[in-house]
């Protein structure tokens, strides 16, 4: 039987909250709220699929990165168990510190003093005008 529409949003709640515990392992934020997360697709049948960037082309940890995500579903999610669970790693559009969600601004200014990504913006556009 077809998932409802009130069962899919319990679904992608119960994944938001168990990717909100995925850290990635060089930063110390969330791969939901450092914006990592592009895509989250639930079909009919419970099957996910996960669209997901790293913060660089070149990132070493990436393949670790994608395990851990589907591990911590699979551990988590209990309607997942007999289910497909899709991820793949997109770099278009490239990641930039504005994917951040406000809960992640926050977790890197109580780490680290200051708006990280305020930051960015403000050297961007320094040289952006140059």
């Amino acid at each position: 039987m077809p998932l409802t529409d009130k069962e899919k949003e319990e679904l992608r709640e119960k994944i938001i909250n168990v990717l909100k515990e995925v850290y990635d392992p060089e930063i110390p934020v969330d791969v939901w709220n450092l914006g990592l997360i592009y895509e989250l697709k639930i079909d009919d049948e419970g099957n996910v699929y996960i669209a997901m960037t790293m913060t660089a082309v070149g990132c070493p940890v990436a393949g670790l990165i994608v395990n851990y995500v589907e591990e911590a579903l699979r551990d988590n999610v209990p309607e997942l168990k007999d289910k497909k669970v899709d991820i793949e790693i997109v770099w278009d559009p490239p990641w930039t510190p504005d994917k951040v969600t406000p809960e992640g601004r926050e977790m890197l200014k109580a780490m680290y003093g200051y708006d990280v990504v305020e930051e960015w913006k403000k050297r961007m556009n320094q040289q952006a005008a140059v």
